[in-house]
C-alpha cells in the first residue's frame, strides 16, 4: 500500500522498475510530450503512436493503458490521460493506473510542465490517485513510494517545480486522511465500537495544530440531554460516545460545522433488516469517519477556516431496552420526536448533533450520512445526493464535486411531503410515508426541522459509501465518499478567506 510521494528527478529514476508516461490519445493516434524522456537503457517507445497501435494495445480512455518492458527490467507505462492535459480527474486516472500495475512497487509518474497548465493541480490529481487505488485493508504498512518527475523544455522553471511539490504534498495529505477514514469503515463491527471509534478518532487528531478534542461518555450524553442519541443506543450493550473537535486557527475568519452520522453498525433495531441488508451496515458509521478525516486535512493544510466537528457514535440493535416503535422521544433542542421506525435512526442521532453544532454559531452546518436506501435507488453507487438551503451553497457542492471527482446531485427540499412527516403525538415523526416513496427528501426535511433556518446542506451518501468492485482510483469496500469534496468545498472558502 502506497503512502508516500516526492519529487525526483530523471537522473534518480535508474533503479525504478516502474515508469509512467501520460499519454494523449486521440482519434487520429497519440502523442507523449517532448520534454517526457521515453528511452531508458534498451527500453525505448516513441513520441508519436499511430492510432492502429493505440487500438492494438486498448489505450484510449483515461486510466487505459499499456506496458512495454525492457531487458533491463525496467517497464514504461503508457497510460492515457484522454485528449488533453486539462481534465483533472485523467490524471487521478493516470495515477491509480499506474500504482495498479506496479503493485506494491514504487512507481514514477512524469508531468511535462510545458504541457500542462495547472501542475499543482495535476500533481496532487497524480499522488491522489496512486494512493487511494493502492490502499488495502490488509495491508498495514507502507510499500514502495510514488515518484513525481517534473520535465520541461529545456527544465522546469522554479515556480512550475515549487507548484508541483505543492501539489504532491497537498495529494500524500488528502489521499492518506481518505485511506485513514476508510479503513474506519472497512473495519468489522465488533472492533469498531462507538467508544473504539471514538478512541481512533481522538488518536488521529489530538495534536494536530489548532485541534482539541472532546469526547462525551454516556453519563455526560445523558447530563446534556441528547434524547435522540440515547434512544437510538439504548438496544445495545456498547457505551454511545459523542464526539466534538474543534481546528481553530488563529486568523480563520469563516466558521464551518460539519456533523457526521457515526452508526458503528445498524442491525434496524425492532424493525429489523434482513440478513442481506444487515452484513454491509458496519459502513454506517462513514459520515463520522468522513468529518474526521476532513478536520484532519485541513488541520494538516493549515487553512485559515475554522471548523468545527460533531460526530455521534451509537450502535442501533435490538436489546430487551431497543426504542419501540410509536416511541416519543425529546431531542437536544426540546422537539418531541415520534419514533415510527427505528431503522431511520441517523436522522434522529442527527439531529441531536446538529443542535450541538448550532450551539456553536457557525457560518454554516453540513452533515453527512448513509442515511437513506431511497438515496441510493435514486442515484446508484456512483453518485451521492445532496440537499441545501440556497442556491449559493447548492454551486459550491457542485463546484467542490466537480473539484473532487466524487458525484453530487441536487436534490428538491419538497415542502408538500411536510406532511408525511406530521405526528399526531409528537412535534415530529422520523419517517415518512410506509411505502410511499420520496424517502430521501422526507429525511431530510425531518433535518431540516432542527436546522432551524440556519445556512445548511445534507448529503446523503448511502449509494457510493461502498463500492463492490474496484473501479479506477475506487477500491472495492469503503470508498470514504464525500471527504475529498468536503476538503476541496472547505479550500476554495480558504482560497476567499486569503483574498
Amino acid at each position: 500500500m502506497l503512502q508516500h510521494a516526492r519529487v525526483v528527478a530523471t537522473a534518480d529514476l535508474s533503479d525504478v522498475r516502474f515508469i509512467a508516461l501520460p499519454v494523449v490519445v486521440r482519434e487520429d493516434g497519440a502523442a507523449i510530450a517532448a520534454s517526457v524522456p521515453t528511452a531508458s537503457g534498451a527500453l525505448h517507445v516513441p513520441h508519436e503512436l499511430s492510432a492502429e497501435w493505440c487500438a492494438a494495445h486498448s489505450l484510449s480512455a483515461p486510466g487505459t493503458s499499456a506496458v512495454v518492458g525492457g531487458v533491463d527490467g525496467q517497464s514504461f507505462l503508457l497510460i492515457s490521460i484522454g485528449d488533453s492535459y486539462t481534465n483533472v480527474d485523467a490524471f487521478r486516472r493516470y495515477g491509480a493506473a499506474g500504482a495498479r500495475l506496479a503493485g506494491n512497487s514504487s512507481v514514477a509518474f512524469f508531468v511535462p510542465t510545458e504541457a500542462v497548465d495547472d501542475l499543482g493541480t495535476a500533481a496532487h490529481a497524480i499522488v491522489e490517485g496512486a494512493l487511494l487505488a493502492s490502499y488495502d485493508y490488509k495491508a498495514t504498512g507502507a510499500a514502495g513510494e510514488v515518484l513525481v518527475v517534473a520535465t520541461g523544455l529545456p527544465l522546469p522553471t522554479i515556480t512550475a517545480h515549487e507548484a508541483v511539490v505543492a501539489g504532491v504534498h497537498r495529494g500524500v495529505v488528502i489521499a492518506n486522511a481518505t485511506n485513514w477514514a476508510k479503513r474506519l469503515v472497512d473495519a468489522p463491527p465488533n472492533v469498531m465500537t462507538p467508544k473504539d471509534l471514538a478512541k481512533a478518532i481522538s488518536a488521529e487528531i489530538e495534536g494536530l495544530p489548532h485541534v482539541s478534542v472532546d469526547v462525551w461518555t454516556e453519563s455526560r450524553i445523558k447530563e446534556e440531554n441528547l434524547g435522540a442519541v440515547i434512544a437510538v443506543g439504548s438496544g445495545s450493550g456498547e457505551p454511545s460516545r459523542v464526539v466534538i473537535a474543534n481546528y481553530e486557527p488563529p486568523n480563520a475568519t469563516a466558521h464551518i460545522a460539519l456533523v457526521g452520522k457515526g452508526i458503528t453498525f445498524d442491525s434496524g433495531g425492532l424493525n429489523i433488516k434482513p440478513l442481506a441488508s444487515m452484513v454491509e451496515m458496519k459502513c454506517d458509521m462513514t459520515g463520522a469517519a468522513v468529518v474526521a478525516g476532513v478536520l484532519s486535512v485541513v488541520a494538516q493544510l493549515g487553512l485559515p477556516v475554522r471548523v468545527t466537528v460533531v460526530a455521534p457514535l451509537v450502535e442501533n440493535l435490538l436489546g430487551d431496552k431497543a426504542i419501540k416503535p410509536g416511541s416519543v422521544v425529546t431531542a437536544r433542542s426540546g422537539t418531541t420526536i415520534e419514533i415510527a421506525n427505528p431503522d431511520a435512526e441517523g436522522r434522529l442521532i442527527l439531529a441531536d448533533g446538529i443542535q450541538l453544532a448550532l450551539e456553536r454559531e457557525p457560518d454554516v452546518i453540513i452533515d453527512i450520512a448513509t442515511l437513506t436506501g431511497a438515496m441510493s435507488t435514486a442515484l446508484g453507487d456512483q453518485c451521492a445526493g445532496f440537499f441545501a438551503s440556497n442556491t449559493e451553497l447548492r454551486d459550491r457542492v457542485l463546484a467542490a464535486s466537480e473539484t473532487s471527482g466524487e458525484a453530487f446531485w441536487p436534490m428538491p427540499l419538497f415542502q408538500p411531503y411536510l406532511k408525511n412527516i406530521a405526528s399526531d403525538v409528537a412535534d415530529i415523526k422520523n419517517m415518512g410515508k410506509f411505502g410511499g416513496g420520496g424517502g430521501a427528501i422526507a429525511a431530510a426535511l425531518f433535518l431540516e426541522h432542527f436546522v432551524q433556518g440556519a445556512p445548511w446542506v445534507h448529503l446523503d451518501i448511502a449509494g457510493p459509501a461502498m463500492q463492490g468492485s474496484a473501479s479506477g482510483y475506487l477500491t472495492k469496500g469503503a470508498s470514504a465518499w464525500g471527504l475529498r469534496t468536503l476538503v476541496a468545498m472547505l479550500s476554495a472558502v480558504a482560497t476567499e478567506t486569503k483574498s
